[in-house]
């Protein structure tokens, strides 16, 4: 039978129980193979007990040190209860220094003790029980995580300064540099935000008129890589002229910032408002093509015809987009009527323009001329089936160079492969 002795407001404090008459430590810590809490428990004696129940700060002391032996019994294996009776005497009822002597020698959840309100300073300073004198019941946990985020900030040698610091606060990446950032001017302290606020001006400057476009290769709502580093790079370089008094974590979380609202405005855009943007004034809406085939590696078709809607770059975009895979990665766009298509290989980052040069019968196969070039990333791409879906196959002869030799076209792949 299972009795609560004593336990405080905070729900992750240990408590004192009596189980069959003999009291014991429990608390939660950790999780099991099927993620569910773990709870762990070891004796105590009346005389712990009593200083428990006094002295808030020799309690969270005692959770701080036994939490380490929590983790190392992992999800399934049993607390050391040995080397957690060990340290009852010495943080319940030992002098301070006793106190910060076995802190030193132990392993202990420093993110704990700062929850709680211990000074940093004197934690740092080895005065561990010092430290605890301003301990509350009531933990505050982004204390304990804006710590620990200045650790691992430190460990890389990266030290803020105050602009710094409200630069990641005002994209909400100053806990975990890899949130998706946002524009928090609330979480600012408002003597530094009209300085935040400049260097997101010059970077807004920067990347002005840029935009990310879409990869479909990757999926319909994946963006391009390499419009997405441009932006990095145009946006990075010019807040560091302006600013070179800022670090580098406060540079890439501005840049990331745009970068993110550039793509998810991209995300945002219809298929067929994308491909107008890409190609300016001069997009041609209704495409000389009256109808053409999608198709893709695995047998799937789509038909699109002109009378429809929309243009049909945009509706094979969107095939690619719902269609493309690991193992599906050769997409055809066909004019039967005229006898030519292309096929494109994003495996090989390449493509194929293919023209009927006689149909076949019934004592011949139909003769094809085929011609391969490599394409320069997803906006090559977009390129070639613009032009081909607007003026066929001659229309593509300025995007090459082609080549009829498949032995001359290898060779050219692997120029560019060892030139990588």
């Amino acid at each position: 039978m299972r009795d609560i002795v004593f336990t405080r407001n905070s729900g992750w404090i240990p408590s004192v129980i009596s189980e069959d008459g003999e009291l014991k430590l429990m608390l939660g810590a950790g999780a099991d193979a099927n993620h569910e809490p773990r709870t762990f428990t070891f004796p105590i004696s009346e005389a712990h007990l009593g200083v428990i129940q006094e002295d808030l700060a020799r309690h969270l002391l005692l959770w701080s040190a036994v939490l380490p032996l929590c983790d190392a019994a992992g999800t399934r294996g049993r607390l050391d209860e040995d080397s957690a009776v060990a340290l009852l005497d010495p943080i319940l009822l030992a002098a301070p220094a006793d106190v910060d002597a076995i802190f030193r020698r132990n392993p202990w959840d420093r993110s704990r003790l700062i929850a709680h309100g211990a000074d940093i300073g004197l934690l740092e300073r080895g005065q561990v029980y010092a430290a605890m004198r301003t301990a509350t019941e009531t933990p505050n946990e982004k204390r304990a995580q804006e710590h620990h985020a200045a650790r691992r900030r430190a460990e890389r040698g990266t030290v803020l300064g105050p602009l710094d610091a409200a630069i990641l606060r005002y994209t909400g990446q100053y806990l975990h540099g890899a949130t998706v950032p946002r524009r928090i001017p609330d979480a600012v302290d408002p003597p530094l935000l009209p300085e935040v606020m400049r260097v997101i001006a010059t970077a807004e400057r920067a990347c002005a008129g840029m935009r990310i476009g879409r990869d479909p290769r990757r999926g319909n709502r994946a963006t391009d890589k390499r419009d997405w580093a441009r932006m990095e790079t145009a946006v990075g370089a010019a807040v560091r002229r302006a600013h070179p008094e800022l670090v580098d974590d406060a540079v890439r979380t501005v840049s990331f910032l745009m970068c993110s609202e550039a793509a998810a405005r991209a995300r945002s855009t219809p298929m067929d408002d994308e491909e107008a943007a890409g190609h300016g004034a001069d997009f041609d809406r209704s495409a000389r093509k009256t109808a053409l085939s999608f198709t893709d590696d695995k047998g799937v078709e789509k038909t699109w015809l002109q009378d429809g809607p929309r243009t049909a770059a945009a509706e094979f975009w969107e095939f690619v987009g719902d269609r493309s895979a690991a193992d599906n990665e050769v997409f055809t766009i066909e004019d039967e009527k005229r006898g030519e298509g292309i096929q494109l290989h994003f495996y090989a980052d390449s493509i194929a323009r293919i023209m009927t040069l006689r149909e076949g019968d019934d004592r011949s196969d139909p003769e094809y001329r085929v011609e391969y070039s490599l394409v320069d990333g997803i906006a090559g791409y977009r390129n070639l089936v613009s032009a081909f879906v607007r003026g066929g196959y001659a229309a593509l002869e300025q995007l090459g160079p082609w080549m009829s030799d498949v032995d001359e076209f290898e060779r050219a792949r692997r120029r560019r492969r060892d030139a990588r």
